[in-house]
């Protein structure tokens, strides 16, 4: 079974999480895992895991921090487990900004919001538990992370799983990955199970800086004239 699932696994911390047992449990739809929901297929709104799909489709490149949320967006069920689901409206702080287009669709400032997964509610326990953006962070306040943004008619979106990645002690790789925390450590050890043909940034620059993160990126601009 593990087989199969390694084979569609493209993303090293799906892989890590495999081979721990964890994503097999949030894969195949299994109810042993019973905090973390939705990490699963991808379904990315535009093209967004190496530098050069960054430095085509984004307007900025950041290093931000969540600061602040609230739930949005609640909607509830009159039938079934769940009681209602919400969104959460997360307020993020630009620690940096590491690069924009030459002409960015929409300027970006101090502070800049967006819409996250927010939460499940059991109707008979109450219990709440986590949503989550498939193969992504959950962007949660406490951590920092890496996003390639895109303004989307009127509002901030990440260009899909791949422009988001964890960056806690401005370490690529280490932080909040699909509501759990994981080191930089555990990615590189999912990259062994992980497709040989996954050229995504998160997995060329694991464990490295900002200054790596950028030299990848200024040789994507350069090679695509942006």
């Amino acid at each position: 079974m593990l087989t199969a699932l390694f084979d569609r696994v493209g993303h090293p911390v799906v892989a890590c999480l495999a081979a721990g047992g964890i994503a097999a449990a949030v894969l195949i739809g299994k109810d042993g895992l019973d905090t973390v929901v939705g990490c699963g297929t991808t379904d990315d709104a535009y093209p967004s895991q190496t530098a050069k799909d960054w430095v085509t489709q984004a307007d900025h490149v950041v290093v931000a921090t969540p600061t602040a949320e609230q739930e949005s967006n609640r909607r509830n069920f009159s039938e079934g487990p769940i009681e209602y689901a919400t969104d959460r409206s997360v307020t993020f702080r630009t620690d940096d900004v590491l690069w924009s287009a030459k002409s960015p669709r929409h300027s970006l400032g101090d502070t800049f919001g967006m819409e996250a997964a927010g939460w499940k509610v059991r109707r008979e326990s109450g219990t709440r538990t986590k949503a989550t953006t498939a193969s992504a962070p959950r962007l949660e306040t406490g951590h920092t992370y890496l996003l390639a943004l895109r303004w989307a008619g009127d509002r901030w979106i990440t260009l899909g799983e791949g422009a988001a990645v964890p960056f806690d002690d401005r370490t690529v790789a280490r932080g909040e990955w699909c509501g759990r925390v994981l080191s930089e450590d555990d990615v590189a050890a999912g990259e062994h199970f992980s497709r040989i043909d996954d050229k995504s940034l998160e997995k060329r620059l694991v464990g490295q800086d900002e200054q790596a993160v950028k030299r990848e990126l200024d040789g994507a601009t350069a090679k695509t004239g942006r």
